[in-house]
């Protein structure tokens, strides 16, 4: 596989310093790309730049992960308009375990010559001196040169502080670490990178006279144009606890047309030959959604699996009154509230189903779903009334504790598409 032409047809490709694809393609190269433990949970943004490490795993190199141990105590200017909130070491140790764990998930790491790294770059850190940085390191990068960077340039009118500047500096001496310790030659990153990512290649070159290279990739940005950051408001997660399957499947099937032909090339594996006749079908009959579900499906498998990527399907039918009382009753507390966000809700007190209340009296006295018992009658008659997708036919029916979904919930229908929940408290 060319790597670069690789990632110029799937809309990877933004900027490389000139020699990067003549290095490629006569050695084996090992390229890494860093991941600041900013957040609890890897994001959609993150997984931009694991495809990346994968895409040039499969053009025959050596990918390296860094965890930020270090650089996340300090922070990433790239992108930001205001100073960052630093974050307590436990909460940064706690997210580094995090990110071991999820990047494990896509590539297997391991320890010989040739395997992939994940490193942590608090082990090259913890015995350097601030002293020793300043005079082994920082006199070799001048201020002028550091304030010509757009992440330095673009944060002077509103303010900078010394910590989130010298953010370029440990970058760049990452670059430099790496390029000595493991014969590293080529970063990655996103375009908003570029500045940290280049002076690292001076770096390396004013201490060793030698070359180093660059590739950065384009921001993948959300539908209102903004980043998507693991720090950014809205943004999706890895971590089920953070974004569970069923929503994480619910924004890959939700995408635009111009977006899922956008996303499928750069968020799966899946050959351009596959994706090209995918895009021709999808043109062909864009109402049947093709792109759309095979890009949740092949996104949803990679990040989480595919028992999960089948329930989320099942769980999105019984939204459209085809999900069945066994898949409701499966659901977690979660992925209930996930699937049923924004419906309206009514509390009710848990004693009533201790020893069980009637249906008609639950809807209108106690919920008030219905203004009154004469409407209640009236939709079952006409057979619009189903409670946990079971069809309701008598207004005496009781419910006890044994039908709370989750021991807590009952899932009300009114015609095809109108919920309600009750919450037993």
């Amino acid at each position: 596989m060319d790597f670069i032409a690789e990632l110029r047809w799937r809309g990877l490709f933004f900027d490389m310093i000139p020699g990067t694809d003549k290095l490629l393609r006569e050695n084996f190269v090992a390229g890494y790309i860093g991941f600041d433990p900013s957040a609890p949970s890897l994001g959609i943004g993150n997984l931009v730049q694991i495809m990346l490490l994968r895409f040039f795993q499969n053009a025959g190199h050596r990918p390296v992960a860094v965890l930020g141990g270090a650089t996340g105590m300090i922070g990433d200017p790239s992108g930001k308009s205001a100073e960052r909130n630093l974050l307590s070491k436990e909460t940064l140790l706690e997210n580094k375990e995090r990110f071991k764990k999820e990047l494990s998930r896509f590539i297997a790491f391991g320890t010989g010559k040739n395997d992939p790294l994940l490193l942590d770059n608090y082990s090259w850190y913890k015995d350097f001196s601030l002293l020793d940085f300043l005079r082994d390191i920082g006199k070799h990068i001048p201020v002028n040169y550091m304030l010509s960077k757009d992440s330095v340039k673009s944060r002077m009118e509103t303010g900078i502080s010394f910590t989130e500047f010298s953010y370029q500096l440990l970058q760049a001496y990452d670059f430099y670490w790496l390029f000595t310790h493991h014969g590293v030659r080529l970063q990655m990153g996103g375009s908003d990178q570029w500045g940290n990512i280049t002076t690292g290649v001076e770096l390396i070159r004013r201490l060793t006279g030698e070359n180093a290279y660059a590739i950065t990739s384009p921001l993948i940005t959300k539908p209102d144009g903004t980043k998507f950051g693991k720090t950014e408001q809205g943004n999706i997660f890895l971590n089920p606890e953070l974004t569970s399957p069923y929503r994480f499947y619910q924004f890959w099937i939700n995408v635009s047309d111009e977006e899922a032909e956008k996303y499928i090339k750069i968020f799966t594996f899946l050959s351009r030959e596959v994706i090209e006749e995918l895009i021709r079908e999808h043109r062909a009959a864009p109402h049947q959604r093709i792109l759309q579900k095979e890009l949740a499906r092949s996104v949803t498998t990679l990040v989480h699996s595919e028992e999960d990527y089948h329930k989320a399907v099942q769980a999105s039918e019984i939204l459209f009154g085809k999900g069945t009382q066994d898949v409701l009753q499966s659901l977690s507390e979660k992925e209930l509230l996930d699937i049923f966000d924004g419906v309206p809700l009514f509390e009710v007190p848990a004693g009533l189903f201790d020893t069980g209340t009637q249906l008609i009296d639950l809807l209108t006295e106690h919920a008030a779903v219905f203004p009154s018992r004469s409407e209640v009658r009236r939709i079952l008659r006409e057979g619009g009334l189903s409670i946990n997708k079971e069809k309701m036919h008598d207004e005496h029916r009781l419910f006890t504790r044994n039908d709370l979904l989750n021991e807590k919930y009952l899932l009300i229908q009114k015609g095809k598409k109108n919920y309600f929940l009750i919450v037993a408290h």
